[in-house]
């Protein structure tokens, strides 16, 4: 990471939250006997979420979804569907080690990102490395960069076109797995190795656009390609059913990670001149994420425990299955040390908040 400008978090006094917190998270799962990993729980779900993509893709490819328009399209909003379950509570997990306390095992099911069109190399960068450990820091965290399309920060920069931002967003929104399946991929294989960041993978440019190419003409095959060739429908209609696909994925992924960060209550911290940072890296997670929904076990279930932000990035080695519990904990802890707790009671009203602050941003 020699060539990006990192920064500099503040110490752990071997007394604060996070030791404290981290103690106590060790406690439980030796109390109870746990492993931190998915155990059983997780494979149910994981062959749940494939079934959920590949079973329809089947039934398109095999000119069952042809028997009727309304069938039809609805197998490629279950796809959409499956493809948010496949990368927030398959793949999410073997992406931080968190799936299995089997390295091969995290691996074989991480690399699933690649069979639904994405790379998991330039998912780990941006997600590993950016944006835990720098969330929310402009110029650090790619999640927050939208290319200048939006303003997700109050210190990136404003444009005219930002103040209906929080009409046109969600269009945008929809558009996210489109740009993985397509162009964003090779674009941040040349930006990281630019940055030294592809070294800390141990891959070269050359081999990892080598690679990258033929996971995307397998995935455009078998997902655009068969289904045009043998579906029965026009290919009209199976690329509306692709775009019906990626809408429904694009809005979902977007909004489950937006509504945990990009929130009036979030505080994105600027480093010092000599890049330091105020606080220490566990308080600054609390202070710019929030949790949403932690009473509903649908959306625990299906989003893999995304609605549990906060405990997932403070202990990312942990799998979802066990964030509703520990949330518990963190909670407490938080609260004895004084430090902010933040969360929504639903998705709903955790969605009206995002959209106020994109007004916000809009028009500050």
């Amino acid at each position: 990471m020699s060539k990006i400008d990192i920064v500099r978090f503040a110490p752990k006094n071997g007394e604060g939250f996070y030791d404290t917190l981290k103690k106590e998270i060790d406690d439980f799962f030796k109390q109870n006997n746990l492993a931190t990993d998915g155990s059983s729980k997780i494979i149910w779900k994981t062959v749940a979420m494939l079934s959920l993509f590949f079973i329809p893709n089947i039934l398109i490819i095999t000119g069952v979804g042809a028997l009727s328009p309304i069938l039809f399209y609805f197998l490629w909003f279950l796809m959409g569907l499956g493809m948010i379950g496949i990368g927030c509570s398959v793949h999410h997990d073997s992406n931080h080690g968190a799936y299995s306390s089997n390295k091969t095992v995290n691996t074989i099911i991480g690399d699933l990102v690649n069979v639904v069109g994405g790379y998991d190399v330039t998912w780990r960068i941006q997600h590993n490395i950016l944006h835990h450990t720098y969330t929310n820091i402009e110029g650090l965290d790619e999640d927050i960069d939208s290319g200048g399309l939006m303003r997700f920060s109050p210190h990136s920069k404003k444009a005219p076109l930002h103040r209906f931002q929080h009409i046109y967003g969600w269009f945008l929104y929809c558009l996210l797995t489109l740009q993985w399946v397509t162009y964003k991929d090779y674009r941040l294989l040349v930006i990281y190795n630019k940055k030294g960041l592809l070294r800390k993978e141990k891959i070269s440019l050359g081999k990892a656009i080598l690679e990258l190419s033929i996971y995307k003409v397998i995935y455009v095959a078998y997902v655009l390609v068969l289904p045009i060739m043998f579906s029965g429908m026009s290919w009209q209609a199976v690329v509306m059913g692709f775009l019906i696909l990626h809408f429904t994925a694009g809005f979902g992924l977007s909004t489950i990670f937006q509504l945990a960060h990009v929130m009036e209550s979030s505080e994105f911290p600027t480093p010092s001149d000599d890049r330091k940072m105020g606080n220490s890296w566990a308080i600054h997670q609390l202070l710019n994420t929030c949790n949403f929904s932690r009473n509903s076990r649908i959306m625990n279930w299906f989003i893999g425990g995304l609605n549990y932000q906060i405990e997932h990035h403070l202990f990312p080695h942990i799998s979802h299955v066990h964030y509703s519990k520990i949330s518990v904990i963190v909670k407490k802890t938080a609260n004895t040390y004084g430090i902010p707790y933040i969360e929504y009671p639903n998705f709903i009203v955790a969605l009206r908040q995002h959209g106020r602050m994109l007004r916000k941003m809009g028009n500050e």
